[in-house]
């Protein structure tokens, strides 16, 4: 029998996904599900949600790797009720089918009025209309299961015109460049600063047949002009590159952002005003916002 680690972490499921990409870039991850399970003291006391459940190929230093991107993310804005508790238990087990058992609690996800999110171990029938994206959730944010992607693909779907050139600025495993390909972009250029998502982009675009450029890159160096730009970044740092992502916008090219929490949206907003961009649709997820904004 094979053995693994199984790692569960009581959070606010809203930031599961940032999470989540934190586990697969600082730990032997091979899957992480959010399980509808609740502890108390370590021990389970409920079928709820709020545990985070993170499938690990070896044992790792669980309790330095929590406490540092804890303080990193409360360094961002966040507070301890955003975060969860992250009381954790690290268990080892015994399984021959391990490295597959975080794929059982995911299921199709349908975003808008058209977009449906496949895992791509599961088999779907196409509806009339529908815009089908298949992932396999891996190691880049971006799973189409987060209010903050959510809020983006919904923009794609409602503002993005047929035959625009596209950016996706982080784009993180791709999910939004892929959704503008499959909503009629002419082209897409996605960058992150984080290299090790490029090839798990690439992936992507490839089993869902569409050509997408992905670079590991950031929006400063970026000398091309675009339709439509999307942002799916953390608040603090859309507005310190709110200019450069201005500069990306060709006249009246649009603006996509999300990844802001509602109460540091007039962060966003300070910066939306500096540099004269015009809000012309604000969204709401949950706890998270999404603007849609006009050069």
């Amino acid at each position: 029998m094979n053995t693994y680690y199984e790692l569960l972490i009581k959070i606010n499921p809203e930031i599961e996904d940032i999470i989540s990409e934190a586990c697969f870039t600082n730990l032997p991850c091979e899957g992480v599900v959010l399980a509808e399970e609740t502890y108390k003291d370590l021990e389970l006391v409920s079928t709820t949600e709020g545990t985070l459940k993170v499938f690990l190929k070896e044992n790792a230093d669980v309790s330095s790797f929590l406490k540092k991107f804890r303080q990193q993310l409360k360094e961002r804005g966040f507070s301890d009720e955003q975060l969860g508790s992250w009381e954790y238990i690290l268990k080892e087990k015994e399984n021959q089918d391990w490295s597959q058992k975080w794929k059982e609690k995911w299921d199709i996800t349908r975003i808008g009025e058209k977009i449906v999110i496949v895992p791509d171990w599961l088999d779907y029938e196409p509806k009339s209309g529908e815009v089908i994206i298949r992932l396999e959730p891996g190691c880049a944010f971006g799973t189409g299961t987060h209010a903050t992607t959510q809020l983006c693909m919904q923009a794609v779907e409602k503002y993005m015109k047929k035959n625009s050139e596209v950016a996706d600025i982080g784009m993180g495993s791709g999910i939004l460049a892929i959704c503008a390909m499959k909503f009629g972009a002419k082209s897409v250029y996605g960058c992150d600063n984080d290299e090790t998502v490029i090839d798990v982009a690439r992936e992507n675009a490839l089993k869902n047949t569409v050509e997408c450029t992905f670079e590991h890159n950031t929006a400063d160096k970026i000398k091309k002009k675009f339709d439509f730009v999307m942002a799916n970044i953390l608040h603090n740092v859309l507005a310190e590159i709110m200019l450069d992502l201005k500069n990306l916008l060709k006249p009246d090219g649009l603006l996509v952002l999300s990844g802001i929490l509602d109460e540091k949206k007039n962060v966003v907003l300070e910066a939306l005003k500096e540099y004269n961009l015009s809000i012309i649709e604000e969204n709401h997820i949950n706890q998270w916002t999404g603007f849609v904004v006009r050069r």
